[in-house]
């Protein structure tokens, strides 16, 4: 019977103690999630108060542009005619514009006017309180009239500072006092990985926000620019907007995007702010950006050429050509020369050394680290100034160049002659325009506008060089082209259709 007793007693202390032992490790457990959940949660930006901070910095632009208009319709009705037609018999004009204000007849009437229409929209953000204002070049390009709204909805005429095409960017000035400034941020400290936000007027949605990550840095797609990789959700109008970090600091404009449908597929490219202000105190200084350089047509240095000229690492700008008179040939620089440093500071990709050399202000000596057969040499060369960017040719030009033109079904191409406007404009004496292009010349790489220099070659002044030199070619062999493009010379291989 005590025995029993003591068995009832133990097992009752036993489920009693098993009990509280499951107690433990499942209070344990709870804990461990509830942890977990609130690290979760702790890992989850909230970009209310960046928005607050930032957004009545940023502001939506719209740009018009004047357009010659005649009084006369498409239908060749004056407007009494068409307003005829509207009171008499009660139907629109066919081909009249819907609801078209009526004019008070003035002097001179029948002649074209000028009447502004919207050209584009795009974002920007306030840098200083006294009205200057960072967008994108591409944004105010072409623009007779540029107008920005402030998130309070005040608009203003903003007047174009400067626009550099090269970075794409631009500073344009409203008169207004007591704006609200961003701040700048140090690009150096952003990581991959990072939250980053996107404030701008995408599809003229003012002030709209999106949000993601750095995907990369220093990502290369211009002759300049190092950008900034992000899955920021970017559309057409967020041009110009700013990149922000979750400090709230702008580290970047937004610039471009990757795309295949026109609209946003993930990729997302920034310009750093680092940059951009390098470029926005010349802009504000003296309305253009003068950078250097030292006359060399550069390509990157791969693994097979560096292992083979005994380089080692392939790292580098290795010179194929180098312009005669120019700063580097005056230095002593000689194709097949690998530019290793310039000024101590490493050439780790061949597009460091543009971005560099455009950086050191002309006139300055620099000294560079030259790999020339198995030997490192150091040699100053005096850095010029890079010319501004050539200006499209105008339509009145277009309208009044040669009829003269060629056309070479078999490369894709078809060419005419330079007006003397366009060779004084260039600075050249020879050359052929590219008027069109189709495959396989456009595979190659060529564009409408490039300047044709050479063909197999042979040297071409004239369109009816250049039908002399496809005459004698082997139509089944590639062809090289030389051509330049902006103040790049460079060689295209063009391989006919079979």
């Amino acid at each position: 019977m005590l025995i029993h007793a003591f068995a009832r007693g133990f097992k009752a202390r036993f489920h009693g103690a098993l009990a509280l032992m499951l107690a433990v490790v499942l209070a344990g457990s709870l804990h461990s999630v509830a942890i977990a959940q609130s690290a979760a949660l702790k890992g989850l930006p909230d970009f209310t108060e960046l928005v607050e901070l930032v957004g009545p910095s940023v502001v939506n632009i719209r740009t018009l542009e004047k357009v010659r208009t005649s009084p006369q319709a498409g239908n060749g009705m004056d407007e009494e005619t068409q307003e005829l037609f509207r009171k008499f018999f009660g139907i629109p004009v066919p081909n009249a514009p819907r609801q078209a204000p009526r004019q008070t007849p003035q002097p001179g009437r029948g002649q074209p006017s000028e009447e502004a229409q919207p050209k584009g929209v795009g974002s920007g953000f306030v840098l200083t309180s006294d009205g200057f204002i960072l967008t994108n070049a591409h944004v105010v390009e072409g623009a007779d009239e540029v107008l920005v709204t402030l998130t309070d909805k005040r608009e203003f005429k903003a007047k174009i500072i400067g626009a550099d095409k090269r970075t794409d960017v631009a500073v344009v000035k409203i008169q207004a006092t007591g704006l609200p400034a961003v701040k700048v941020g140090d690009v150096s400290r952003l990581k991959v990985g990072e939250w980053v936000m996107a404030i701008g007027s995408p599809f003229g949605l003012d002030n709209s926000v999106t949000a993601g990550i750095v995907s990369a840095k220093q990502r290369d797609t211009g002759d300049y620019l190092p950008f900034i990789q992000t899955d920021v959700a970017i559309n057409p109008g967020n041009s110009g907007g700013p990149l922000i970090n979750m400090r709230g600091e702008v580290v970047g404009i937004n610039s471009q995007i990757y795309s295949r449908s026109g609209g946003f597929m993930g990729i997302s490219f920034a310009i750093p702010m680092d940059e951009a202000m390098r470029v926005t105190e010349q802009l504000r200084a003296t309305g253009r950006v003068t950078r250097g350089r030292i006359g060399v047509q550069i390509e990157p240095v791969t693994k097979e050429i560096a292992e083979s000229i005994g380089l080692g690492k392939a790292q580098g700008a290795l010179i194929n050509r180098i312009e005669p008179g120019a700063p580097a040939d005056k230095a002593g620089l000689e194709p097949g020369d690998v530019i290793t440093r310039i000024d101590g500071k490493p050439i780790e990709k061949s597009s460091d050394l543009p971005r560099l050399v455009g950086n050191t202000k002309p006139g300055t000596q620099s000294m560079l680290s030259v790999f020339r057969r198995g030997v490192v040499k150091e040699m100053p060369v005096t850095v010029a100034e890079l010319e501004p960017e050539k200006v499209a040719p105008s339509k009145a030009e277009l309208e009044t160049k040669p009829r003269t033109a060629a056309s070479a079904q078999g490369l894709g191409l078809v060419v005419a002659d330079l007006t003397p406007a366009q060779k004084t404009e260039l600075k050249v004496q020879a050359g052929v325009r590219v008027e069109s292009v189709q495959e396989p010349a456009a595979k190659a790489g060529l564009r409408e506008g490039d300047l044709i220099l050479a063909v197999a070659n042979q040297e071409v002044h004239h369109v009816k060089d250049f039908e002399a030199v496809l005459a004698k070619l082997d139509k089944s062999k590639a062809v090289n082209v030389l051509f330049r493009r902006g103040d790049l010379t460079r060689f295209a291989l063009i391989r006919p259709v079979r």
